[in-house]
């Protein structure tokens, strides 16, 4: 894979007709697409309901656990070697189903009883098929998947390819999850099957740059196309620009949001490592966790879920907001589509100097889909490390997040008195502002990392929730956005599962706000957690600073 530096062409941003909403004053640079990252396929299971007796695993244990949201996608093909020992894995079992666990209830996400299996086999020198952007579809292009769309939906309700059938995939095996890896990747099988066109590929909404900060017109435009979903927020139809950062709540922020939004993007997409990236390592044998998701998994991923779900009219932001609904929504795929795109950007970003996960029980777990035949299919993740294989690049478009840096808000919080050390347990309901102590006499070494730690969360899960954390910050912040350095993260719980409790954490290195802010010598920092969604419903057990390994 050449560097980035050579796969790098500056353009101006004024030649992708900038809608009327957006300023067209940013200049963007891209990355030439010659190689794809390819999705994850769908889990299916049978809809026999079975007893507790064995473990359950959602889909994300497997899938995040084991590398992070879409993170079988950032290998290349010759980065990795399988163990002979195929049993090695994480995999769900498919002749085991049960009834899924959601907000609303008990429901059948189960999909039509699954017989004989067949494995998944590279096609030899496949054509590759171009992902377009949504909104450079030629008409063409739209008629088609406008029209493959209307099929799977027409479909006897039991045919595994109805497009239904397919939106049960993301409820049943992730336990109504609101990321369902390589989704798309099936639908668009069953769409080039249905419509005919040997070139057909499913479109990427690019949320990540200002053309596609907004709600996509040919999903949103025509309330008789199959591409509309009544359930979608009112109040974010287009020309409403996207946050990216969307935390449920406000709706017009006091503060450029697509200067923001691409300040974010670049953050998100600046971490270097892939337990940073992809999410915390989930070991064969070791219990899941609910903490330690990837950056862009967390924001804007989940984001973009809330900002597209009718949160509140819904009571759980369906479609799009909540996990077991939110593939009923035809956006889902694009939406998806392009988490999959930004994942292999960060790859091509960081060829050569990331360390690989090499963990054969991630390599080795299996999934199984439907294809467009109705078979039944087993793939591994390793079969999916190198998109070629599936079949599909991703068009070239520009890239304007790349040099776009997080920057010091203009109001500094200077001559405040330094805020109190408060004693948690806390719940947020209000904001939040400690002193928190640095690790003393401790300089990070040259594989570590000063990080923030806020532990011991406890929330319910099955609610809509929302809160940012801002460091240097004692006055109200209200002006602080995600593209400010002060800005370090956000917690976002979307609604999913019946339980109602549930625990995580939260990590955020601070090497660069150290240093933009010039706090190398602080002893102590103001940390500002801030609620803006249902803080009421959040108890933060503690906050801690401390020094931990680069991994």
């Amino acid at each position: 894979m050449a560097s980035l530096s050579s796969l790098l062409s500056l353009s101006p941003y004024s030649q992708c007709k900038p809608q009327s909403s957006i300023p067209s004053k940013y200049k963007a640079l891209s990355i030439n697409m010659s190689h794809a990252k390819p999705q994850k396929e769908k889990n299916h299971q049978n809809p026999q309901a079975q007893g507790d007796s064995q473990i359950k695993f959602d889909r994300r244990d497997v899938l995040f656990g084991l590398g992070g949201l879409y993170g079988v996608t950032t290998l290349g093909s010759n980065k990795f070697a399988l163990a002979a020992d195929d049993d090695l894995s994480l995999s769900p079992d498919v002749q085991n189903c049960g009834p899924a666990d959601t907000p609303v209830g008990p429901m059948d996400c189960c999909p039509p009883k699954i017989n004989k299996i067949i494995d998944f086999t590279k096609p030899i020198n496949p054509k590759l098929h171009v992902r377009p952007a949504v909104q450079l579809l030629t008409p063409k292009q739209l008629a088609d998947f406008e029209r493959g769309i209307e099929i799977m939906k027409n479909l006897k309700p039991d045919d595994p390819r109805n497009f239904y059938q397919q939106a049960k995939i993301h409820c049943a095996y992730c336990d109504s999850a609101y990321k369902q890896i390589g989704s798309e990747q099936t639908d668009f099988l069953i769409l080039r099957h249905f419509i005919g066109d040997p070139d057909f590929a499913i479109p990427f909404w690019n949320w990540d740059a200002p053309i596609g900060m907004h709600m996509p017109i040919h999903y949103n435009g025509n309330p008789n196309s199959p591409l509309y979903d009544a359930n979608r927020n009112p109040l974010h139809k287009a020309p409403k620009v996207l946050d990216l950062n969307y935390d449920g709540s406000t709706e017009n922020p006091p503060y450029d949001v697509v200067d923001c939004n691409l300040r974010w993007m670049n953050k998100q997409m600046s971490v270097k490592t892939p337990t940073r990236f992809l999410g915390k390592v989930c070991k064969l044998g070791e219990t899941p966790t609910l903490d330690g998701m990837g950056t862009i998994e967390s924001s804007p991923h989940n984001n973009v879920h809330n900002w597209v779900g009718n949160y509140p009219i819904t009571p759980n932001g369906e479609d799009m907001g909540a996990f077991y609904a939110a593939a009923r929504d035809p956006i889902f795929y694009a939406h998806h589509a392009n988490v999959d795109r930004v994942w292999y950007i960060w790859n091509k970003m960081n060829s050569g100097r990331i360390p690989y996960i090499y963990r054969q029980d991630w390599l080795n777990s299996t999934f199984v889909f439907y294809d467009e035949h109705r078979n039944a299919v087993r793939i591994k993740v390793s079969d999916c490390l190198d998109s070629e294989n599936l079949g599909y690049v991703y068009q070239d478009v520009e890239i304007p997040w790349l040099n776009t840096k997080q920057v010091p808000r203009t109001k500094r919080s200077t001559g405040q008195p330094e805020p109190p050390v408060i004693n948690f347990p806390q719940t947020l309901s209000s904001a939040i502002t400690t002193s928190v102590e640095r690790p003393s006499g401790v300089e990070p070494q040259e594989n570590e990392e000063e990080v923030l730690v806020i532990e011991d969360i406890e929330y319910d899960p099955t609610k809509n929730l929302h809160f940012n954390v801002l460091v240097d910050v004692v006055d109200e912040g209200d002006d602080v956005c995600p593209g400010n350095v002060e800005f370090l993260g956000s917690f976002k719980n979307i609604p999913h599962g019946s339980k109602h409790e549930a625990k995580s954490s939260l990590r955020f290195v601070l090497t660069e706000a150290i240093e933009a802010l010039g706090l190398h010598d602080a002893r102590k920092l103001a940390v500002r957690i801030d609620p803006k969604l249902n803080g009421d419903q959040i108890k933060v057990g503690g906050i801690k600073i401390q020094i931990e390994p680069i991994e």
